[in-house]
């Protein structure tokens, strides 16, 4: 399992680096990834959270298959808006409820280094969205009204002393 970055660790709130060769030397990185993300009971991982500032995520949500998102961008964002609790590894155990879009496309490359394009809604519509903010240096809690971040912030901390 690869250790994960949490707060108060000032990378992840830093701009991730588009990976220059995307080719088969990725696989290993990926598996890591989803392995490391299904050990710890989440649902996407990005790079940035293990320490690599590269632009690349893992996502595996309920009914699919794990997938890994190389140089991701996203192309088009329905106007249709959902809230929905989400949480973060690298900030365990608070949550809040974040207003996203309902669905995204994305293109991006997997870990073979093929080019994908992918349509997607509901939950992993929201985890792509979560981790590519990631990759911005952008965290869940950023979409909050700065009176409910201070309220989370305070609450993760009591947490990691306690």
């Amino acid at each position: 399992m690869l250790d994960l970055v949490t707060l108060p660790d000032d990378r992840l709130h830093e701009v991730s680096n588009p990976v220059a060769n995307i080719d088969g030397t990725l696989e290993k990185l990926v598996h890591d990834m989803i392995e490391t993300m299904q050990l710890s009971k989440g649902i996407g991982l990005a790079g940035v959270q293990i320490g690599r500032m590269d632009r690349l995520f893992v996502v595996g949500v309920p009914d699919d298959k794990p997938r890994a998102f190389i140089n991701p961008i996203i192309t088009a964002r329905s106007s249709e808006l959902s809230d929905y609790e989400e949480g973060c590894l690298s900030i365990p155990g608070v949550y809040a409820d974040v207003t996203r879009p309902e669905s995204v496309q994305v293109t991006a490359w997997d870990e073979q280094g093929r080019e994908f394009s992918l349509e997607a809604s509901g939950l992993l519509a929201r985890v792509i969205q979560h981790e590519y903010d990631h990759l911005d240096g952008t965290l869940f809690y950023e979409y909050l009204r700065p009176g409910s971040q201070k309220r989370l912030l305070r609450l993760y901390e009591k947490r990691m002393r306690a």
